[in-house]
């Protein structure tokens, strides 16, 4: 496949700085202790990174191990924006599968990319059209929103290239556990602190991403 912009260079920055957004949801049935012990709160972390409410989110979007035959190498990273789940695909037909929150640049984009860096706790600086464009919204980030938990890109964030160019596409973190498993209105692909910071381990720079849009992904059945 190859990789389509689909307008995603105005919209992804303007995309990723609003995402703190608020949304009533449904409490859930009682979380496993196993699943609080996975999501607990991070420590050791340079800014706190506090467990999340399982209750708000579908348990289908926990990290779990699946079948999935994609097709790809192990180590490659596969995500299905509209089942909204990334997979990490590994040996004998697994996976490790995510859930994520989908916002409306994540759905701007589709093929193939190159995690070209990866940051812990990154900054984030608003497009000089974004200042232009909303000055006493943006303006005072001109010079960049320091790292920490309201950053937009959360813990961790992979930077996806294509033939060496940046795309804007990110794949990071986020503390609105709510979000998960949802399309949203702001940010690419987002994941819980806890997930991102896993897959951050996980995956070195160089890792190839595919993006599915559509009714293109692969169906895994969980283990």
């Amino acid at each position: 496949m190859s990789l389509t912009r689909r307008a995603f260079v105005v919209g992804l920055p303007a995309a990723l700085a609003a995402c703190t957004s608020t949304q009533a949801v449904k409490e859930g049935p009682k979380v496993s202790a196993y699943h609080n012990a996975m999501y607990a709160a991070v420590e050791g972390e340079p800014f706190s990174v506090p467990a999340p409410n399982l209750k708000k989110i579908d348990p289908q979007y926990y990290r779990r191990e699946v079948a999935y035959a994609s097709g790809y190498v192990p180590g490659t990273v596969i995500i299905d924006t509209q089942k909204r789940f990334l997979y990490l695909q590994q040996e004998n037909g697994r996976a490790l599968r995510y859930g994520i929150g989908v916002g409306k640049a994540g759905l701007e984009f589709e093929g193939e990319g190159t995690i070209q860096y990866k940051r812990q706790w990154p900054s984030w600086t608003p497009t000089q059209d974004m200042i232009k464009r909303e000055p006493e919204r943006y303006g005072p980030l001109a010079s960049g929103m320091a790292p920490g938990p309201t950053n937009p890109l959360g813990a961790r964030a992979l930077y996806l290239f294509k033939d060496g160019r940046d795309t804007l596409y990110r794949i990071h973190g986020s503390n609105e556990d709510w979000s998960i498993g949802r399309a949203i209105s702001s940010g690419c692909i987002r994941l819980l602190n806890q997930d991102i910071i896993d897959l951050y381990t996980r995956i070195p720079n160089g890792t190839k991403v595919v993006v599915l849009q559509g009714n293109s992904g692969q169906v895994a059945s969980a283990s």
